[in-house]
């Protein structure tokens, strides 16, 4: 009685929360597809009165850039499927076997029914195994990527400290020759003087 009564309740949640995220993203296709309507032209603005300073406009650098381009890309349809139906399906999954566990310690009557409630989970954790096991693919992937940029940003840092070093000793070489050409120039100079 009181196990279909949470559930109840459960579902409950879970249809407030699907309902929620629908209008959040029916809200934004609807932002989006307005945002591709043609514009009425506008008026030509009005001379300012006064001469205004100009302010200065600082260049936007090319990684400020590519934040913006990469937020302006949006939600696309697995984001909203994983939201919809990936996230619930696995929340309600773990809670109910964890709600299971709970009450089959604690009610015998639940222990009785334990087929069917097993039957209920393993239908719940076939999809949501799927879903774990692909997101936790997503995240072993980002994190190969994650260590290949470092690699390479690692050595990229130790070719420019090597590259600036070599420079360095090279500018040092040339000031050291510039200045024995000059030590040379000035004492055959005074020897020529001298004779």
């Amino acid at each position: 009685m009181i196990t279909t009564q949470i559930l109840e309740i459960l579902a409950i949640i879970l249809a407030v929360l699907g309902v929620v995220l629908g209008v959040l993203v029916t809200s934004i296709m609807i932002r989006r597809a307005f945002r591709y309507l043609p514009r009425l032209p506008s008026l030509p603005k009005p001379k300012p009165l006064k001469k205004q300073k100009k302010k200065k406009s600082k260049k936007q650098r090319r990684t400020e850039r590519m934040s913006k381009d990469n937020a302006s890309e949006g939600i696309t349809f697995n984001d909203i499927f994983m939201f919809m139906i990936a996230v619930p399906l696995v929340l309600l999954w773990v809670g109910f076997a964890g709600f299971v566990i709970h009450t089959g310690l604690n009610n015998s009557a639940v222990l009785e029914n334990i087929e069917a409630y097993t039957t209920l989970i393993a239908i719940l954790g076939g999809p949501a195994l799927l879903i774990i096991k692909d997101a936790l693919d997503v995240w072993k992937q980002e994190q190969a990527e994650k260590t290949a940029f470092y690699k390479v940003k690692a050595q990229a840092v130790i070719d420019y400290n090597d590259a600036a070093q070599k420079q360095m000793q090279m500018i040092e070489a040339n000031a050291q020759s510039q200045e024995h050409k000059m030590e040379t120039s000035s004492i055959t100079k005074v020897t020529a003087k001298k004779k």
